[in-house]
Protein backbone atom coordinates (compact mmCIF):
# COMPACT_ATOMS: atom_id res chain seq x y z
CA UNK A 1 0.00 0.00 0.00
CA UNK A 2 1.28 3.35 -0.84
CA UNK A 3 0.34 5.89 0.47
CA UNK A 4 -0.34 7.93 -3.35
CA UNK A 5 -1.20 6.07 -6.07
CA UNK A 6 1.68 6.51 -8.65
CA UNK A 7 4.13 7.43 -5.90
CA UNK A 8 7.86 6.91 -7.57
CA UNK A 9 10.06 7.96 -5.21
CA UNK A 10 12.13 10.80 -5.45
CA UNK A 11 13.44 12.38 -2.13
CA UNK A 12 10.60 15.06 -0.58
CA UNK A 13 7.79 12.99 -2.59
CA UNK A 14 4.99 11.21 -0.54
CA UNK A 15 6.77 8.19 1.13
CA UNK A 16 4.90 4.52 0.92
CA UNK A 17 2.89 3.62 3.97
CA UNK A 18 5.68 0.88 4.66
CA UNK A 19 7.31 4.18 6.27
CA UNK A 20 5.76 4.59 8.94
CA UNK A 21 8.22 2.73 11.53
CA UNK A 22 10.71 4.92 9.83
CA UNK A 23 9.12 8.35 9.19
CA UNK A 24 6.00 7.84 11.81
CA UNK A 25 6.44 9.56 15.21
CA UNK A 26 7.95 6.58 17.95
CA UNK A 27 5.25 4.13 18.78
CA UNK A 28 3.49 4.75 15.33
CA UNK A 29 3.29 1.79 13.79
CA UNK A 30 2.38 -0.56 16.90
CA UNK A 31 -1.11 2.10 17.65
CA UNK A 32 -1.91 1.89 13.67
CA UNK A 33 -1.86 -2.04 13.43
CA UNK A 34 -3.46 -1.63 17.14
CA UNK A 35 -6.49 0.80 15.84
CA UNK A 36 -6.80 -1.20 12.32
CA UNK A 37 -7.07 -4.30 14.84
CA UNK A 38 -10.52 -2.81 16.28
CA UNK A 39 -12.14 -2.00 13.16
CA UNK A 40 -14.80 -4.30 11.22
CA UNK A 41 -12.75 -5.51 8.13
CA UNK A 42 -16.80 -4.47 6.77
CA UNK A 43 -16.16 -0.63 8.08
CA UNK A 44 -14.03 0.49 4.73
CA UNK A 45 -14.74 3.92 5.92
CA UNK A 46 -13.09 3.91 9.27
CA UNK A 47 -10.52 1.87 7.72
CA UNK A 48 -9.15 4.94 5.66
CA UNK A 49 -9.65 7.24 8.14
CA UNK A 50 -7.18 5.37 10.17
CA UNK A 51 -4.78 5.43 7.75
CA UNK A 52 -5.41 9.01 6.48
CA UNK A 53 -4.83 9.68 9.64
CA UNK A 54 -1.00 8.12 9.73
CA UNK A 55 -0.41 8.99 6.20
CA UNK A 56 -0.72 12.64 8.04
CA UNK A 57 1.37 11.64 10.88
CA UNK A 58 4.64 10.47 8.07
CA UNK A 59 4.20 13.72 6.04
CA UNK A 60 4.08 16.01 8.97
CA UNK A 61 7.47 14.13 10.68
CA UNK A 62 8.80 14.50 7.01
CA UNK A 63 7.79 18.43 6.50
CA UNK A 64 11.18 20.58 8.33
CA UNK A 65 8.78 23.10 9.25
CA UNK A 66 6.35 21.21 10.74
CA UNK A 67 8.77 19.66 13.17
CA UNK A 68 10.44 22.94 14.18
CA UNK A 69 6.79 24.42 14.28
CA UNK A 70 6.25 20.77 16.83
CA UNK A 71 9.18 21.85 18.79
CA UNK A 72 8.76 25.18 19.99
CA UNK A 73 7.76 25.48 23.31
CA UNK A 74 4.75 27.06 24.98
CA UNK A 75 6.14 30.42 25.77
CA UNK A 76 7.91 30.66 22.40
CA UNK A 77 4.55 30.25 20.88
CA UNK A 78 2.85 32.38 23.23
CA UNK A 79 5.02 35.27 22.94
CA UNK A 80 4.86 35.48 19.22
CA UNK A 81 0.97 35.49 19.42
CA UNK A 82 0.83 38.16 22.35
CA UNK A 83 2.99 40.11 19.85
CA UNK A 84 1.36 39.81 16.57
CA UNK A 85 -2.16 40.42 18.77
CA UNK A 86 -0.08 43.76 19.85
CA UNK A 87 0.42 44.53 16.41
CA UNK A 88 -2.76 44.16 15.51
CA UNK A 89 -4.23 46.36 18.12
CA UNK A 90 -1.63 49.50 17.19
CA UNK A 91 -2.93 49.07 13.40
Amino acid sequence: MTAQPGYTGPAGSVPPMRTLAAYGFPGDRKEFGAELGTVERDAPTRVREITQAYRHRVLLRRDANATAASARTNDDVAAELSRKLNEADAR
